[in-house]
C-alpha cells in the first residue's frame, strides 16, 4: 500500500470524526460555513503521516482517530485565518471562505473549528487516561505554539517589512521550521508515534528524519506555485508573488538581478495584493526565469531529500520491520517529487 492508498483507506473515517465534534445544529449557517473548508477535504497529508507512524510503532488504530482528526481540523481552521491574513482568492478549488462570506463570520467559522480540535484531543486523553494522553496534548499544544509563531515571523515580513532586501535565506528557514518542518512533517509523525507509547528517542529520531524532509516538502510547495495546474493545485498559480510571500525562488532572482531590479522588486513587494498587476507578476516571473531560480529551488530541495534519506537510514534500526514502516519512507520521499 502506497502513502496515497493508505490516506484514503482512512479519509472518510478521519472527516467522520471532524464531523461529529462539528454537527449540523442551530445556528445552521454558522456550522454550514465552519464545516466548509473540512468537507472540501484536503490531502490528508498530516493525519496519514500521524496515523502512519502510530501504527508503525504498534498503536491501535482506533485510538489514532481522534488524534487524526484534530490534526486535520488544526489544518482546516489555520487555512480559514491564512486566508484571511494573505487575501488568498482560492482554496482547495473553490473560493476562499472569506471571498464568500466576508473576513467576520469567516474568522468566527475559523474559531469554531478551533475550539472542536481542543475538544477532540481533550476527548481522546481522557479515553486514553491522562498517562497517555497527557504528552500527546503537550506536543500538540508545542506544535501549535510554534506554527503560530513561524506564521508571526511570514505575516510581519507580508504586512510591515516588505522588502527583500531586508530579508534572507536565514528569515525564510526560520519560517518554514517552524510552519512546514514541526507542523506538516515531524510533528504528525511524533503525536502518532506518542500514542503508541515511544520515548523521547524515537521522537527525537523522527525529528532528525522529518526536518529536512519538511524543507524539502516547503520549497517543492513554492515551486508548484509557480509550475502547478491550478485544477490540481487547488490554488491560483503564482499566490506567492501577489501575496509578497518569502520563498527561496525569489530571494535567489532578488540576490541575481541588477540594482535596478531589485528596487523594482522592492516597490512590487510594498502593494498589497489588490494592488499588484498582471504586468508586475510578469516582470518577476521573467526575473526568476532569467536567472534559473525554479532550478535552483529544485536543486536545493533534493539536497534537503537526501538529507533526510541518509538521516532515515541512520536510524533505521529504531522503526519497528513492518508494512508501515516502507510506507512511511516512501511517504517521506513523495513530500518532494509530488504534482500537487
Amino acid at each position: 500500500m502506497n502513502f496515497k492508498e493508505y490516506i484514503e483507506s482512512n479519509r472518510q473515517a478521519v472527516r467522520s470524526e471532524i464531523m461529529r465534534y462539528l454537527p449540523m445544529r442551530e445556528p445552521r449557517g454558522h456550522y454550514r460555513i465552519a464545516r466548509e473548508y473540512s468537507e472540501r477535504m484536503g490531502s490528508y497529508r498530516r493525519p496519514g503521516l500521524l496515523m502512519l507512524s502510530g501504527e508503525m510503532f504498534g498503536a491501535r488504530k482506533a485510538d489514532l482517530l481522534l488524534p487524526g482528526a484534530a490534526m486535520q481540523a488544526s489544518e482546516d481552521w489555520i487555512l480559514v485565518h491564512d486566508d484571511i491574513e494573505d487575501d488568498s482568492e482560492m482554496r482547495r478549488g473553490k473560493p476562499a471562505l472569506h471571498k464568500l462570506y466576508g473576513n467576520g463570520l469567516a474568522i468566527n467559522a475559523g474559531d469554531a473549528v478551533h475550539i472542536a480540535m481542543w475538544r477532540m484531543l481533550k476527548d481522546h486523553m481522557v479515553n486514553v487516561g491522562l498517562e497517555r494522553g497527557g504528552p500527546l496534548y503537550d506536543k500538540f499544544y508545542d506544535m501549535m505554539e510554534r506554527t503560530v509563531e513561524g506564521q508571526f515571523l511570514e505575516t510581519d515580513f507580508i504586512c510591515n517589512v516588505r522588502r527583500l532586501s531586508k530579508a534572507g535565506e536565514d528569515l525564510y528557514f526560520r519560517i518554514i521550521g517552524s510552519k512546514t518542518c514541526y507542523y506538516t512533517v515531524y510533528g504528525p509523525m511524533q503525536l502518532g508515534a506518542l500514542v503508541a507509547g515511544v520515548d523521547s528517542e524515537v521522537l527525537d529520531a523522527l525529528k532528525e528524519v522529518g526536518e529536512p524532509a519538511g524543507v524539502a516538502f516547503q520549497i517543492t510547495d513554492d515551486i508548484l506555485d509557480m509550475t502547478a495546474d491550478e485544477k490540481v493545485f487547488g490554488k491560483k498559480r503564482f499566490g506567492d508573488l501577489y501575496e509578497g510571500k518569502l520563498t527561496l525562488i525569489i530571494l535567489d532572482a532578488y540576490k541575481r538581478a541588477s540594482k535596478d531590479e531589485r528596487a523594482r522588486v522592492d516597490a512590487i513587494f510594498r502593494k498589497e495584493r489588490a494592488q499588484k498587476t498582471p504586468g508586475e507578476i510578469d516582470f518577476m516571473r521573467g526575473l526568476i526565469e532569467k536567472h534559473g531560480s525554479i532550478e535552483y529551488a529544485r536543486k536545493v530541495a533534493k539536497e534537503y531529500g537526501k538529507r533526510a534519506e541518509e538521516a532515515a537510514k541512520r536510524h533505521g534500526s529504531i522503526f519497528p520491520e513492518n508494512e508501515f514502516k516502507t510506507t512511511l519512507l516512501a511517504a517521506l520521499g513523495e513530500l518532494y517529487v509530488r504534482r500537487y
